[in-house]
């Protein structure tokens, strides 16, 4: 028997990058997964992938900026699974144009709405049921801007990535006593397509130095197979060749 059998799983974000690396490695443990995005093919890819290789996914296509569709999706989940063991909140982006410079109200709102909203509304639509449940495990892909503001994120990434950290110990805070447990997971660079975004994206060498996402899902899986007594806060990941140290205006 595998670690997470039987368990039930919802990745947003989980068409690429940390979030399918997340789900991969939690269906290889038996986890059955729900994939959210919003873009439908490479939900379908990954969820088909994971099922060849002998795991159990489903697809939830899912804007999280859209309260309303996420409390929908989390309604539909709980009606047919009758629980949610794992939230894992990896849907985010940002902007290219993104210094003081050249942001405005416009990029500002598509950032936090995405990366902060997002999270919160489905953190409010999965509790209700983690409460009743006295157990529950809320994963908030968060960045290693959430905890060190850097030029090269931005303004509206770094406060939405605060944000998200300051949100997920106010979980802790309040939910610790009803069984739910919540990680801020903030890592450093991370070679996935949100690079591309960047005003000036990094090289490939950069890039081969960096965390892979393969190394935040073996992350997340760490954090979904501890007991439920223990509690990650938060959890920060960097690469050893760590560009934030070494080149001090990142």
């Amino acid at each position: 028997m595998t670690r997470l059998n039987g368990q039930i799983g919802w990745v947003t974000g989980g068409g690429s990058g940390i979030g399918a690396a997340g789900a991969k490695k939690l269906a290889r443990e038996g986890m059955h997964v729900i994939l959210s995005g919003r873009r439908t093919a490479p939900l379908e890819k990954l969820a088909q992938s994971i099922r060849d290789d002998g795991g159990s996914a489903e697809i939830a296509p899912l804007d999280v900026t859209d309260q309303n569709s996420v409390e929908e999706v989390a309604k539909d989940i709980i009606k047919r699974f009758g629980r949610l063991n794992l939230l894992v909140n990896s849907a985010g982006l940002n902007v290219k144009e993104r210094s003081w410079e050249q942001v405005n109200a416009e990029g500002w709102n598509r950032v936090v709405n995405a990366d902060l909203n997002g999270a919160f509304y489905c953190c409010a639509a999965v509790l209700p049921t983690m409460r009743q449940q006295k157990e529950g495990l809320i994963i908030n892909v968060s960045s290693w801007a959430g905890v060190h503001p850097s030029r090269l994120t931005g303004p509206a990434y770094t406060a939405a990535k605060h944000g998200m950290v300051a949100m997920n110990e106010s979980l802790n805070i309040e939910e610790g006593i009803n069984g739910i447990r919540a990680c801020a997971l903030c890592p450093g660079e991370v070679a996935t397509e949100i690079l591309d975004a960047r005003p000036i994206p990094p090289s490939q060498e950069d890039r081969d130095r960096m965390l892979q996402d393969e190394d935040l899902g073996d992350t997340i899986l760490f954090v979904a197979t501890l007991l439920a007594r223990a509690c990650v806060n938060t959890l920060i990941i960097s690469p050893t060749w760590n560009r934030s140290y070494i080149h001090k205006d990142l």
